[in-house]
């Protein structure tokens, strides 16, 4: 029963987090595996958990999503398809060992990216760099990422959406949402057939991530940009410094 109500709260709490700014992996990575599941496991049954937690935040933010343009879309989730079964077949062959490793590093450094992204983004426009809206490259690399680690996704794509420009954070969480569905169906489908997905424990956790999802749209929009902003960066932070403590 202890087991039971760790997985479906931190799945909930996932959900709703991922429909504000991003980071539910890290509610539901360290909760999977605390019940006794392997680090590579568990990455890649979080990965399947948050996925319908998408779909219920995607609905929430439909008004939003209807206005960025349909071939800009679709663009960006062909590029995204791409690079999730590049960094999920990179997981697949990953030891548990150096997946401990490589997480904090990747987490730490999405999070440092997106603090500063105004700052970068300065300093791009300095250097006569730009990084071209709803580009294919772009995508394509923080899907690779999202592919191989599922946790801080919603942060790396916020802040790239944020080097391309975009400033409503509702429009930005509206996109993040759907490329996310496109990256987790395809690291769903790279996992069960690798077979290293725990499926009880992903089943149960996916009901309680889809409620969340839908019930974070709205406090989403309730929340003032500010306030979403440092809840990326706290989350970010907290989990960087909690996986490096696990390298001790």
């Amino acid at each position: 029963m202890i087991d039971f109500l760790v997985l479906a709260g931190a799945a909930f709490s996932a959900g709703v987090l991922n429909a504000i700014a991003g980071g539910g992996t890290f509610l539901t990575l360290p909760a999977l595996v605390y019940v006794g599941i392997s680090p590579v496991a568990a990455n890649a049954t979080s990965t399947i958990v948050v996925c319908p937690g998408y779909v219920g935040a995607t609905l929430g933010f439909l008004p939003e999503l209807r206005t960025v343009d349909r071939s800009d879309l679709g663009r960006t989730v062909a590029a995204s398809m791409v690079g999730a079964l590049i960094g999920s077949c990179l997981l697949v062959v990953t030891p548990d060992n150096a997946f401990n490793v490589i997480v904090p590093f990747l987490l730490l450094a999405a999070t440092v990216v997106f603090a500063m992204e105004k700052r970068l983004r300065g300093w791009l426009t300095y250097q006569s760099l730009s990084f071209t809206p709803y580009g294919a490259a772009g995508t394509f690399a923080v899907s690779v990422y999202g592919g191989y680690f599922n946790g801080g996704l919603g942060i790396v794509l916020l802040a790239l959406f944020a080097l391309w420009g975009m400033t409503d954070i509702n429009v930005m969480n509206s996109l993040k949402n759907v490329l996310s569905i496109a990256i987790s169906i395809i690291s769903l489908l790279t996992f069960a057939a690798a077979g290293i997905v725990a499926w009880p424990e992903g089943l149960l956790m996916m009901v309680a991530a889809v409620a969340g999802g839908y019930c974070g749209a709205p406090l989403s929009r309730a929340l003032p940009t500010q306030v979403i902003r440092a809840i990326v960066i706290v989350t970010g932070t907290t989990m960087s410094l909690i996986f490096f403590a696990r390298l001790l």
